[in-house]
């Protein structure tokens, strides 16, 4: 019986410890949303895998589709969003994005415009940026909207749709209350 092997970039929301060497995988893929996947041995000293697998990292990995489980076959690491962090403020905002990533987002559906827009953010959000609370408010909305949490209505049409490098210029007092407002409605209501 052959599997269905299905090659995807990722980024390592999460690791979790099984068995003496083995290890499970919360990886955001680009084409299959949220998911579980376990790699064999990788907590081995002769393991090529765990360097790449990292948390906070961008991946290109080979994903098969087993009977019950997701399990990890080939993989290259991109980058490591935390370990390029410029800052300690830039490794907060790297750290809270895939937080609110981990909070949010569950379910293996694909979602490859978010998957996009995160991907930005975070090559943004490492660096050396002005107004980096704004900006992570505005990513959070940008997120919830994606995901549905919140109606477009309500979210300021110079947030809805743009890039976080071109609202970077772009900060307002009064459009981060108005997204300060949102994600507290939206989480108090989320139930999460």
């Amino acid at each position: 019986m052959s599997y269905q092997t299905y090659i995807t970039e990722a980024l390592v929301c999460g690791t979790f410890n099984r068995n003496t060497a083995d290890r499970s995988y919360l990886l955001f893929t680009k084409e299959a949303g949220m998911l579980f996947a376990e790699a064999r041995s990788v907590r081995e000293e002769r393991s090529r895998q765990r360097f790449a697998l990292q948390d906070f990292s961008l991946v290109r990995v080979s994903l098969i589709k087993g009977k019950a489980t997701w399990k990890v076959g080939s993989i290259e690491s991109k980058t490591n969003y935390f370990a390029t962090a410029s800052t300690k403020e830039a490794r907060g905002s790297v750290v809270n994005t895939f937080k609110f990533l981990r909070r949010f987002f569950s379910g293996q559906e694909a979602a490859p415009a978010l998957f996009e827009t995160v991907i930005a953010a975070l090559t943004l959000l490492s660096g050396e940026v002005a107004n980096r609370d704004f900006l992570e408010k505005v990513l959070q909305v940008q997120i919830l909207l994606e995901l549905g949490y919140v109606d477009r209505g309500v979210v300021p049409s110079s947030v809805a749709g743009e890039s976080l490098e071109l609202i970077s210029g772009h900060y307002d007092s009064s459009i981060q209350q108005q997204l300060e407002t949102i994600l507290e409605k939206a989480i108090a209501t989320s139930h999460l």
